[in-house]
């Protein structure tokens, strides 16, 4: 068995009117978009950086950045990306969410369906949770996201 943990963390572009908010491969709709150069889904990216915790390979830096500059802005090819390198089973992955926006909560059972998906793991194997951080940090003040997410392998 092993465990890893990934984070990441996105500020809101409450500038750009184009892009939209997307967690966990799903998108929230009237929702200001993360600041990125990708779609921002820091769900996503949070999940890569755990994978990248078990392969020892850091996919979300040199090569996401080459992924982007050849017009690869979805973060799914990113985790699709570290996923080549995996040799273990995934037993497990937990996400947790701190934002005071959006609404996590309705949209958790998508995620959850989308991310199992993309892993191709049961549903009930992928955990969300969410919290607004009672206004402690820039994401509980409705700034921007974080995400940990915590992956167990075999």
């Amino acid at each position: 068995m092993k465990v890893a943990i990934g984070q990441d963390s996105h500020r809101f572009d409450f500038e750009n009117k184009e892009k939209k908010l997307i967690l966990g491969g799903i998108v929230f709709e009237n929702e200001p978009p993360c600041k990125a150069n990708s779609d921002g889904d820091v769900v996503l990216h949070a999940i890569t950086r755990a994978v990248s915790g078990i392969i020892c390979k850091n996919i979300l830096g040199k090569v996401s950045d080459e992924m982007c500059k050849n017009g690869i802005k979805n973060s799914e090819e990113y985790l699709k990306e570290s996923l080549k390198y995996l040799k273990e089973k995934i037993v497990h992955l937990s996400i947790s969410i701190e934002c005071k926006k959006p609404k996590i909560e309705p949209k958790m059972e998508a995620m959850a369906k989308n991310i199992a998906r993309i892993l191709n793991i049961s549903e009930q194997s992928v955990g969300i949770t969410a919290t607004t951080g009672e206004d402690l940090t820039e994401f509980g003040k409705g700034n921007g996201v974080s995400v940990f997410a915590c992956i167990t392998v075999e």
